[in-house]
């Protein structure tokens, strides 16, 4: 059976991917502004962490499909060590990228982000899910957009992908172990749902720091992010070619 390949280092590289995931705007930053009101529900959470994960998966199996075709088209072709160069080669150069989104690139993002007067995105999303028309439909609705508008970032999952097609897994090994990410990418967000349900009053003033942190610095996860994505995609890559 294929999927007995997926084990020790491959399970901790895809587990430590999903956890990262776990910190994003979409997963963690939303979520948590929806815990930190006086008045949380609990319906409208659980409604947006499903849709997110649920368009997650989606999104995940169909493209691990269509880079499964590539790369036997490459295999085909004789160039089957090329994937690993590749992954290797993108992996550092996305961890080198990372210092330059924490420096000189960040603090230009910032100070744009300061300067323009439109209203953030994120705000514009927070307004919706806590809004006086806020319900189920607009939880599914502003948790397919927040995936939407990351999916060109979600760099994490897209290295996960990568991983499982350079590894040889095939589509339906795949979309167990995708399902099993999106589970583990939402997993924080639960927790944090459970304790403010069962200990409100010991959770509230962590969970309004972790949304002011958010509110001020959520632009800064992409130089962490990029740093480990491109750590583990150059260590799995070097693993292989080793």
């Amino acid at each position: 059976m294929e999927g007995l390949t997926l084990a020790g280092p491959l399970l901790a590289v895809l587990a430590g991917l999903a956890l990262v995931d776990s910190t994003s705007i979409g997963t963690l930053g939303l979520p948590v502004f929806m815990l930190a009101q006086p008045r949380i529900r609990v319906s409208a959470v659980l409604t947006y962490l499903g849709a997110i994960a649920l368009f997650y998966w989606v999104l995940g199996v169909a493209l691990h499909a269509g880079a499964g075709g590539a790369l036997r088209i490459l295999e085909d072709a004789g160039s089957p060590r090329a994937v690993d160069w590749v992954q290797l080669v993108l992996g550092v150069g996305l961890f080198l990228a990372s210092f330059l989104f924490d420096g000189p690139i960040g603090r230009w993002r910032r100070e744009r982000r300061e300067r323009s007067g439109r209203v953030p995105v994120m705000q514009r999303w927070k307004d919706r899910l806590v809004g006086p028309d806020a319900s189920a439909g607009t939880a599914v609705a502003t948790a397919v957009g927040a995936g939407l508008v990351e999916a060109a970032s979600m760099l994490p999952y897209l290295a996960a992908i990568g991983i499982l097609t350079a590894n040889g897994v095939g589509v339906i090994t795949g979309a167990v172990v995708l399902a099993a990410y999106c589970v583990v990418m939402v997993a924080p967000a639960l927790v944090l749902l459970g304790l403010r349900v069962g200990a409100a009053r010991m959770v509230e003033p962590a969970l309004g720091r972790i949304n002011d942190w958010f509110a001020r610095r959520s632009g800064d996860l992409l130089a962490w992010t990029l740093g480990i994505v491109g750590f583990l995609l150059a260590a799995d890559a070097f693993g292989r070619l080793q």
